[in-house]
C-alpha cells in the first residue's frame, strides 16, 4: 500500500511541479468560493459603507434582476437534448430571431457560452489551406477556436492595421483569408479601426469575423455594437449574454448559410445540450430590455469619463487608448497588483488583479469596471480608492 502511495505522488510531480513555480512567480489562482467578496462585504460594513463592486462585466447592471415568476412557469427547465435531436424549444428560436433583428443580420445560431461560439465558429468554418490573421490580444476562446481549425495563422501586432494590410498583401494569393478581432478588448478597453479592416478586408478579398462580447449592450444604437456605430457590416459576428445582457450564452449571427454549416459542423454546438428554455426565455426579455435602455447607456458613458478624468487627473496609469466601462490600471508586477486588489478590498472596493498569462509579462494590473448603477458619490469613492492605492502600492 506505501509503495502503490509513493508511485501515486510521484506519478503527478510534474503537475505538483507546476503549481510551486506558479506560486514562485505570484501566478497562483486558488478559488476562494467567494471568500474574497464575503471580506470585502465585512469590511465594506465596518466602515458602515455597502460593498462597491467594480469587477463585473454587468455593466448595465442586469445581472441582479430575478427571473419573474412568469418566466419560470412559462418555460421548462431543461431542453433535454442538443438541438440537432430533441433540444429546440419555440423560445429559442424566439431569441435566435430576436438577435438577428437586433444585429440586422439575416440569421442567427445560439451556443452554450463564448467560448463555446468562437471554439464552434472558427475551427468549423476556415479550412485547410486558409489564412487566419487574429490579433495579438484575442480572447482565448478565439486562440484556441485558431489552433483547432485547419487553416494556416498568423498572429498580429495589437491593433496593428499596417502589419494587417501588409500580411494580406503578402497572402493575397490564398483562396481565403479570414480577418478576426474583437471590438472592445475585454483586459485593454481598446477598439480597433474597424472601418480601415473592413476597406482591407474588402480590397483583398477577405472575410472580417468580429467577437462583440464586451461591446454589446454598451455602444451603438439600440446597444448593437461598435460595428453598428461605425457602419460597419462583418461578415460573421459573435455577442454573447454574459456581459451587458445580464444572462448567460452566446451567439453567432451572419447568414442562413453560415448558420446552416454551423448547425451541421460546429461540434462545441452539435454536442452541447441546448440552452436551457427558461435561461432563453430570460435572455429574450434581458435583450429586448436593453435595445430600449438608452439612458442606461448614456449614463455609462458618462460615468466613465466622470471617473476616466478624476484618476488622469491624479497622475494614476490608465492605459492609454482604453475607453467606455473597462479602465485598465497598469501596475506592472503580480505582487503589485496583488497588494492594490487587497488594499481596496479594505476600503470595500472589489476588484480583481489581471496577472500573466492572461496578460504580458510586466502587464499585471487591476481591471476595473463600471456600471450604470453607480451613483456619482459611489464613482467619487471608487475614483479616491484608486488614487490613495496607487500612490501606496
Amino acid at each position: 500500500m506505501d509503495a502503490l502511495a509513493g508511485d501515486e505522488m510521484t506519478r503527478w510531480d510534474f503537475l505538483r511541479r507546476g503549481l510551486e513555480w506558479l506560486e514562485e512567480e505570484e501566478l497562483l489562482r486558488i478559488p476562494d468560493d467567494g471568500l474574497a467578496r464575503a471580506d470585502c462585504e465585512s469590511r465594506a460594513e465596518a466602515l458602515g459603507l455597502g460593498v462597491l463592486d467594480a469587477s463585473s462585466n454587468d455593466y448595465l447592471g442586469y445581472a441582479q434582476c430575478p427571473v419573474s415568476r412568469e418566466t419560470t412557469s412559462e418555460f421548462g427547465t431543461g431542453s433535454g437534448a442538443s438541438r440537432l435531436i430533441h433540444g429546440t424549444r419555440p423560445v429559442h428560436r424566439e431569441l435566435e430571431m430576436e438577435l438577428s433583428d437586433w444585429m440586422h443580420r439575416e440569421a442567427t445560431l445560439l451556443f452554450a457560452s463564448g467560448y463555446a461560439a468562437n471554439l464552434g465558429l472558427l475551427s468549423s468554418v476556415p479550412q485547410e489551406n486558409d489564412l487566419i490573421v487574429s490579433d495579438a490580444l484575442n480572447h482565448a476562446s478565439i486562440i484556441d477556436g485558431c489552433r483547432l481549425s485547419r487553416a494556416d495563422v498568423r498572429v498580429i501586432p495589437h491593433l496593428d492595421a499596417d502589419a494587417l494590410k501588409e500580411v494580406l498583401h503578402q497572402e493575397a494569393h490564398r483562396r481565403r483569408c479570414w480577418v478576426v478581432t474583437e471590438s472592445y478588448f475585454s483586459m485593454d478597453g481598446d477598439t480597433p479601426n474597424l472601418p480601415a479592416m473592413r476597406t482591407l478586408c474588402d480590397t483583398y478579398g477577405a472575410h472580417l469575423i468580429v467577437d462583440e462580447a464586451h461591446a454589446l449592450g454598451v455602444f451603438g444604437p439600440e446597444g448593437a455594437g461598435l460595428c453598428r456605430r461605425y457602419g460597419v457590416e462583418p461578415d460573421i459576428m459573435v455577442g454573447t449574454f454574459g456581459k451587458a445582457v445580464g444572462g448567460q450564452g452566446a451567439f453567432v449571427c451572419s447568414d442562413n448559410l453560415v448558420r446552416t454549416w454551423l448547425w451541421n459542423k460546429a461540434r462545441s454546438f452539435i454536442y452541447s445540450t441546448a440552452t436551457s428554455p427558461i435561461l432563453a426565455g430570460y435572455v429574450l426579455k434581458n435583450v429586448r430590455r436593453v435595445r430600449a435602455d438608452d439612458l442606461a447607456r448614456a449614463q455609462l458613458s458618462r460615468l466613465s469619463t466622470l471617473f476616466r478624468n478624476k484618476l488622469k487627473a491624479e497622475g494614476v496609469p490608465v492605459l492609454a487608448g482604453s475607453h467606455g466601462p473597462i479602465i485598465p490600471i497598469i501596475l506592472g508586477g503580480s505582487e503589485r497588483a496583488q497588494s492594490a486588489v487587497e488594499h481596496l478590498s479594505h476600503l470595500g472596493i472589489l476588484v480583481q488583479a489581471i496577472r500573466p498569462p492572461t496578460v504580458g509579462t510586466g502587464l499585471a494590473r487591476i481591471r476595473l469596471t463600471l456600471q450604470a448603477s453607480f451613483s456619482p458619490s459611489e464613482i467619487d469613492r471608487l475614483a479616491q480608492g484608486v488614487i490613495v492605492t496607487c500612490a501606496q502600492s
